[in-house]
């Protein structure tokens, strides 16, 4: 699930310190955040859908989606 989100943050060209600014986190919090280290909450995941404009389903949940559909 978190890797799913790391290859389409990286597909556009987003930094975790871009992602971390956009949802008012620390860098350090993001990244812990993606790497599951820190329990993601649902305002999380909606909050990254909007950053990525994707759906929660197919950023955390698809595994057949093409990243160019994202």
């Amino acid at each position: 699930m978190f890797e799913r989100l790391r290859e389409i943050r990286q597909a556009k060209n987003y930094t975790c310190a871009y992602m971390a600014e956009k949802m008012g986190l620390t860098k350090g919090t993001y990244s812990k955040k993606e790497r599951g280290q820190i329990t993601m909450t649902l305002e999380d995941a909606k909050k990254i859908s909007e950053i990525l404009n994707g759906t929660v389903d197919d950023i955390f949940f698809a595994d057949k989606v093409s990243l160019k559909d994202i």
